[in-house]
């Protein structure tokens, strides 16, 4: 298995998942040139993406998949509800590209199993993502308002996890956000903060149930990666348990893992 987040943020989210001669990417929130020469940057061609997995249709994770896809020819992943909220934002997609999987219930790529997890976020129906990789374990959980039991359980057994750490409370409630966009950050159906992403780490990592985790979709406005990292490696020195954990970052590629 390999994984690498090419981007992660407010402002474009891309991860890849390899494993033997299937390529997948998990969303496509940047623009189509941006993704290509990310890909190429870990030795990843487009045209060998096997299938685009979508999360969730806000543009920060569809942006460009419509391209990818007419460019390259490439599958793309959603459940009903968020194929019927982003088609018509995606421009024109090859009826042989619009691929259906139902949340919950899991489907395969080649040799990978996928299993398509529901979450708490405001879009339609949004969903994180387990992969299978021979005795392999590769979660990316995004994009959630609060770590339900249904997504601790995904997030289990995992030897990757993509896991979000979007903001610092007090530079959100402090900052210049208008009251309503911080009570929806703040909100069960918005986004995890670094204390919750730290909290949830300690009980995984003491379940011995995680391996390596990347801390992502960290905002641009209320949140620093050196702050989010600080924040969860402070509760888990604390707590004297051994972790690994990296940062995926906004602007450019993490390092790729192969285990």
């Amino acid at each position: 298995m390999r994984f690498c987040s090419l981007r992660s943020g407010s402002s474009g989210n891309a991860a890849y998942i390899g494993y033997k001669d299937v390529h997948i990417l998990v969303d496509a929130g940047l623009s189509g040139s941006t993704i290509e020469k990310s890909l190429e940057s870990i030795d990843v061609s487009p045209r060998d993406i096997t299938a685009i997995l979508i999360t969730h249709e806000h543009n920060d994770h569809i942006k460009g998949a419509g391209v990818l896809s007419r460019r390259y020819n490439i599958p793309i992943y959603a459940n009903e509800a968020t194929w019927a909220s982003m088609e018509n934002l995606l421009g024109e997609i090859n009826c042989d590209n619009k691929r259906f999987f139902k949340t919950g219930e899991d489907f395969t790529l080649g040799d990978v199993r996928i299993r398509p997890f529901k979450k708490s976020h405001d879009a339609v129906e949004p969903v994180g993502f387990s992969f299978f990789c021979g005795q392999n374990k590769a979660t990316i959980a995004t994009d959630l308002g609060y770590i339900s039991r249904g997504v601790a359980a995904n997030i289990m057994d995992s030897d990757i996890v993509l896991l979000e750490s979007n903001h610092d409370i007090d530079m959100l409630i402090h900052g210049s956000y208008p009251w309503p966009l911080k009570k929806r950050i703040l909100s069960d159906h918005g986004h995890l903060s670094n204390k919750d992403a730290a909290e949830a780490i300690k009980k995984f990592i003491k379940m011995k149930s995680i391996g390596i985790v990347y801390l992502g979709h960290l905002s641009n406005n209320n949140n620093k990666p050196e702050i989010a990292y600080e924040t969860v490696t402070e509760v888990l020195k604390e707590s004297g348990l051994k972790y690994e954990i990296n940062m995926a970052l906004r602007y450019t590629e993490s390092d790729v893992v192969e285990i």
